[in-house]
């Protein structure tokens, strides 16, 4: 299976842009969001949301703090 078979994929990536990490994340968000529905709120799903959700975070912060250097620099 490619990703390209994946429903919805091809337009999430043709919609967003070129970021493979920003994409990445993301996808990941629902099968975070459906493992804490399936397997409950215990410290394993409750430490995967923590560091998805710091992980998302700290990389919108990121890109953020780039763009912001890119526009001081012009």
């Amino acid at each position: 299976m490619k990703p390209d078979d994946i429903p919805g994929f091809t337009e999430l990536v043709a919609a967003g842009p070129d970021d493979r990490v920003f994409d990445t994340l993301v996808l990941v968000g629902p099968i975070v969001v459906l493992a804490l529905a399936v397997f409950g709120r215990g410290v394993a799903t409750t430490a995967l949301a923590a560091v998805y959700l710091l992980g998302f975070v700290g990389y919108v912060c990121l890109l953020g703090i780039r763009r912001a250097r890119e526009s001081d620099s012009t």
